[in-house]
């Protein structure tokens, strides 16, 4: 399998626009941009779409972004953004369920097929929000591969759900407020690489909007991959700096057949084709001298 060439980008909810409509064509130009300079797939962060919340009318701006991404500009971007061979990943933007439930929702765009991922585990400023309750693997160009938002890397029981999967790779679109948040989600994508055999790249919100879930934002690209042999002559740990502010892009290239080589392994240690039984945890007893 021939790799792919992966672009993420960060997306500064702070950045004057003009109006939502402004701030719609500042994505989608960059999504343009990347296909135009050879990327395969692209991803945004999480709460990308909130940039637009200022520009929003009504008693909860949250809600009135989840109207006019859904109902007006989402239609026109499933048609314009349908390119054969083509993905996108457009972060993620607050969903309303029929019967009134709020999700934090990535919309993903892989050639004419339409997919979506929810948010499975939410932080505490995330309560008006309902959790998702099912990882999606899609495929895309003989890929396997899971969008998992933020908070969501940091579970380990969702690694173990990921293990039978065999995924080739982990987009993580990701939104901090902080550096230990943006390292958590960091440390935890690298070991997700090293023990389920895939790689795992992370895109970062930045910037400043007066919003309750996206007031300030910071973190780091990265892009983590197995630490086996097939990527002994590769980076295997690529992290950025710590970014703040502005549209920034990484390039990063995704190479499935060196993810299978890796599951294929005989002749060393790969977590990833191991299955423990469960361990039985039982305390030591008090002894008395």
């Amino acid at each position: 399998m021939d790799p792919l060439s992966l672009h993420l980008w960060t997306c500064d909810v702070g950045a004057d626009a003009g109006g939502a409509a402004g701030f719609a064509e500042m994505i989608v130009g960059r999504v343009s941009q990347s296909w135009a300079d050879g990327a395969d797939l692209v991803v945004f962060p999480e709460f990308a779409w909130l940039g637009a919340e200022r520009y929003m009318e009504g008693p909860d701006p949250v809600i009135a972004v989840a109207e006019w991404f859904w109902e007006t500009i989402w239609p026109g971007l499933r048609s314009g953004l349908a390119k054969p061979g083509k993905a996108v990943v457009l972060g993620t933007v607050p969903f309303v369920s029929g019967d009134g439930r709020l999700f934090n929702r990535a919309p993903i765009l892989a050639g004419d097929n339409v997919f979506y991922q929810d948010k499975l585990h939410l932080t505490p400023w995330e309560s008006a929000f309902t959790p998702g309750d099912v990882l999606r693997i899609w495929e895309f160009r003989g890929l396997r591969l899971a969008t998992v938002v933020c908070l969501d890397i940091e579970i380990p029981e969702l690694a173990v759900a990921l293990r039978a999967a065999e995924v080739d790779a982990i987009l993580v679109p990701s939104a901090t407020d902080g550096v230990l948040g943006s390292e958590r989600v960091c440390r935890c994508a690298d070991a997700r690489a090293a023990e389920l055999a895939c790689q795992v790249a992370v895109c970062p919100l930045v910037g400043r909007a007066g919003s309750a879930l996206v007031d300030m934002n910071l973190g780091r690209f990265a892009c983590y991959s197995p630490s086996q042999s097939p990527f002994a002559g590769c980076d295997r740990r690529i992290s950025g700096d710590m970014l703040t502010s502005g549209f920034h892009r990484m390039e990063i290239t995704l190479d499935p057949s060196r993810v299978r080589a890796c599951r294929a392994l005989r002749e060393e240690t790969v977590p990833a084709r191991l299955r423990p039984e469960t361990v039985r945890l039982e305390p030591e007893p008090n002894r008395s001298l």
